[in-house]
C-alpha cells in the first residue's frame, strides 16, 4: 500500500524512519519481542509526505463482511432450530442433526491456518473465499434437501461443511478489516458491527425457521429460501475494494510483524489470560445457541418459545454493544470494561441453571438478556484488546486464534452436552440440566484469568501499543510541521 499525496488531504505529515515502528528494515523493539521487518522501499516512503484519510468507501466492506456474518451464521444454525422436523425428514436423530451445527464449527478449526496466510494478503481475498464457499455450500445442501425420499443427509453435511469452511474467513477478517481501513476512534465500533452481525444471523436463524417450517415436509423449501438469501448477500463481495489509497492513520502503515514473529508476539501471558475466557465464552454460546431447543423444550416451552429466547440472547446484546462500543472507542477503557463483564457472564450462566425449571418465559428471558448484553459488549472489546496487547502483529492472527477457539470448545460442549442430556426416565424426560450445571462451572472457573490482566507487577504489559504508536507518531509529525513552517 503505497501512500500517495493528494488534494483534498485530511491530513499531511512526514513520517521518519528512524522511528522504530516504522524501521524499514533490521530490527524493531515492541515491547519485550524484537520484530524484524524486511527490506524495501519503506526508507524512501517513510521520509515522503503521507496522507492520513478514513474514506467513505469503507462503508461498503463494512456492509458486505456484516451481510456475510449474518448468512454464514444462518447458515450454521438452518436446522437446530426444528431439529425434531430435520430428523424425521432425513431419517436420523436429533442427535445426528446436532452434528450439523458440531461439524460447522470443527471446519473453523480445519481451515484457520489457512485463513490466517490468506488474511495476511488483506481482507478482500478472504471475503471473496467466503463468498464462493457460501455459494457452493448452500446449493449443495438444497441439492440434498430437494429428494423425492425425504432428503440425502451426506450430502447436506457437505454442503453444511462447505458452509463451516466459509465462516473464519468472515468471522476473522473484522479486526483485520478495521486496522486497514478506520482510525482509533472507529475500529471497536466497525468491529462490532462486522462481527456481531454473526449472532445476528443465529438469532434471525432461531426466529425465523420455525415460523417457515411447522413439519418435516417443508424442509426443503425452508433450506431453498436459505439459500436464495445467502446468494444474494454473497454475490456484491467480489466488488469489495481491496485497501484504502492513503492509510487512516500511522498505524495502518506500521509495517507487520511476519507470521512467524506474529505467532511469538501472541505467545505472551496477557494475551493468554483473555484468548483462554474469549474461547471458552464463544463456545458456550455457540453450544447453548445450538441446543437452546433441546434446553428448553422438555420442560413445557414450544420451538417458538425456544426461539425467541434465542433472539432475546443476541438482539438485546446487539443493543448493548451499540451503546457500549462507540463509548469504548473514545474513552478506550479496555481492560476495566473486561474486568466488569467477564464476572456477569459467569454469574448469568450460574444462575441459567435454574432458569428453563420455572416453566415460565420470564426467567430465562431475563437471563438471556444480561447474558447476551454482557458477552455481546465484551466480544469486540477483546478482539480489538487482543490487537493493542500484540502489535505490531496483524490482527487477523490473534482473532482467527480467539475464533478457533471458541468453534473447537463449541463443537466439543455441544458432545458434552449430549451426552449429559438426561434419559427417557427422567423427570422431565430428555432433560439438559447436567448440561447447564457443566456449563456454569467451566463459565466460573476462567472468571479469575482477566481480572489478573495488569496486575502482580505487570501494569506495562497492558498498554495499548497500537493507540500509543498513532499517538506518538501523530505528536511527531505535528512537531515536524510546526518546525517546517
Amino acid at each position: 500500500m503505497s501512500p500517495q499525496a493528494s488534494k483534498g488531504d485530511n491530513y499531511t505529515g512526514s513520517l521518519d524512519a528512524g522511528d522504530d515502528d516504522l524501521a524499514p528494515q533490521g530490527s524493531a523493539e515492541y515491547g519485550d519481542v524484537a520484530v524484524s521487518v524486511g527490506p524495501g522501499d519503506e526508507g524512501d516512503r517513510a521520509r515522503a509526505d503521507v496522507e492520513y484519510k478514513v474514506y467513505t468507501r469503507r462503508w461498503f466492506g463494512v456492509v458486505q463482511l456484516t451481510l456475510l456474518n449474518i448468512v454464514v451464521s444462518w447458515d450454521w444454525l438452518t436446522f437446530s432450530p426444528v431439529s425434531q422436523f430435520a430428523a424425521t425428514y432425513y431419517d436420523t436423530t436429533e442427535s445426528t442433526i446436532n452434528w450439523l451445527a458440531t461439524a460447522f464449527m470443527f471446519s473453523f478449526v480445519f481451515i484457520s491456518p489457512v485463513v490466517i496466510y490468506i488474511l495476511h494478503w488483506g481482507p478482500k481475498p478472504s471475503i471473496i473465499t467466503a463468498a464462493v464457499l457460501v455459494l457452493a455450500g448452500n446449493w449443495i445442501r438444497f441439492a440434498g434437501s430437494h429428494s423425492g425420499g425425504g432428503g440425502i443427509f451426506g450430502v447436506v453435511m457437505f454442503g453444511q461443511i462447505l458452509t463451516g469452511l466459509a465462516q473464519p474467513f468472515v468471522l476473522s477478517a473484522p479486526t483485520r478489516y478495521s486496522d486497514l481501513w478506520f482510525t482509533s476512534r472507529g475500529r471497536v465500533g466497525a468491529t462490532a458491527l462486522m462481527s456481531l452481525a454473526n449472532p445476528f444471523g443465529a438469532a434471525l436463524g432461531q426466529l425465523v425457521v420455525p415460523f417457515i417450517c411447522t413439519k418435516p415436509s417443508e424442509v426443503s423449501s425452508m433450506v431453498l429460501y436459505v439459500s436464495v438469501i445467502a446468494s444474494v448477500c454473497a454475490i456484491p463481495s467480489f466488488f469489495v475494494p481491496a485497501e484504502p489509497p492513503t492509510p487512516p492513520a500511522p498505524s495502518g502503515k506500521t509495517p507487520k510483524a511476519s507470521l512467524r514473529e506474529s505467532l511469538r508476539l501472541c505467545n505472551s501471558l496477557e494475551c493468554w489470560l483473555l484468548l483462554v475466557p474469549f474461547a471458552v465464552y464463544v463456545g458456550f454460546f455457540n453450544s447453548i445457541s445450538s441446543l437452546l431447543n433441546q434446553i428448553l423444550m422438555p420442560y413445557g416451552f414450544s420451538s417458538d418459545d425456544a426461539g425467541i429466547a434465542g433472539a432475546v440472547l443476541i438482539v438485546v446484546g446487539l443493543v448493548a454493544s451499540a451503546v457500549a462500543s462507540p463509548l469504548l472507542d473514545r474513552t478506550k477503557q479496555f481492560l476495566l470494561s473486561i474486568k466488569i463483564f467477564v464476572p456477569v457472564i459467569g454469574l448469568m450462566y450460574f444462575i441459567f441453571i435454574w432458569m428453563p425449571a420455572t416453566r415460565g418465559v420470564a426467567g430465562p428471558y431475563a437471563v438471556l438478556a444480561l447474558l447476551g448484553a454482557s458477552s455481546f459488549s465484551l466480544l469486540p472489546v477483546a478482539l480489538e484488546y487482543l490487537g493493542e496487547l500484540s502489535h505490531p502483529c496483524s490482527p487477523e492472527v490473534t482473532s482467527t486464534f480467539a475464533w478457533a477457539g471458541g468453534q473447537l470448545l463449541g463443537g466439543c460442549f455441544i458432545l458434552i452436552s449430549d451426552a449429559l442430556k438426561a434419559g427417557p426416565e427422567a423427570n422431565p424426560p430428555v432433560n439438559m440440566s447436567r448440561s447447564l450445571i457443566f456449563t456454569a462451572v467451566i463459565a466460573l472457573a476462567v472468571v479469575p484469568l482477566p481480572l489478573a490482566l495488569g496486575m502482580f507487577g505487570r501494569q506495562d504489559n497492558v498498554v495499548l501499543r497500537r493507540v500509543r504508536s498513532d499517538d506518538r507518531h501523530l505528536e511527531h509529525e505535528h512537531a515536524h510541521r510546526d518546525v517546517v513552517a
